[in-house]
């Protein structure tokens, strides 16, 4: 009978974290959208990284992985932005690394406040190096450099913004979500 009734919670738990996926693609495709209102600071706020990274906190890294890759291609199918190349297929990569490192962190590091804060500071500094090494890859295949200070200024200069919000946004929803499921406990 303790089989049954473990595999049938492994079964909800799937199902709630399909579920939760669905919805952070969902925010991930609808938030640049409210925040392109605002041009000067619309891009500064990386609208598509706060759900994804979320989805890798609460839903795990597969589930993280898969929505930060899917959450550009799909919308620069759907809606031509960003643009698919080089945009789409390097914040693919990123949003992918930024999906996958927050959920392994996160799983391995012990269930405190502090280390939800140094989970999410580890993947955004992993997400923006591969961002970098993305761009310096499909710049290059076209004859293009991307040089440091590029890649200073996109991934941290001008994100600012974005990276303040994400300091500040994601772990109280992380805490907030842990004192609310019950699949955590």
């Amino acid at each position: 009978m303790a089989f049954f009734y473990r595999n049938e919670i492994m079964r909800r738990n799937k199902i709630v974290k399909l579920v939760l996926s669905g919805l952070f693609l969902a925010l991930a495709f609808v938030l640049p959208f409210l925040t392109g209102q605002v041009p000067e600071i619309g891009n500064m706020l990386c609208p598509m990284h706060i759900p994804v990274i979320l989805c890798g906190f609460i839903c795990g890294w597969p589930y993280g992985c898969l929505i930060g890759f899917i959450a550009p291609i799909l919308r620069s199918l759907i809606l031509g932005m960003p643009p698919m190349f080089p945009k789409a297929i390097c914040m693919a990569v990123e949003l992918a690394t930024y999906g996958f490192t927050a959920g392994l962190t996160y799983k391995l590091l012990p269930k405190k406040k502090g280390f939800i804060y140094l989970s999410l500071i580890i993947s955004m500094l992993v997400g923006r190096a591969i961002w970098g090494g993305a761009m310096y890859l499909c710049l290059f295949t076209q004859g293009n450099a991307f040089t440091i200070s590029a890649f200073v200024a996109s991934a941290f200069t001008n994100a600012i913004p974005g990276i303040i919000l994400q300091i500040i946004l994601i772990p109280i929803i992380v805490m907030i979500y842990e004192k609310v499921s019950p699949h955590n406990k």
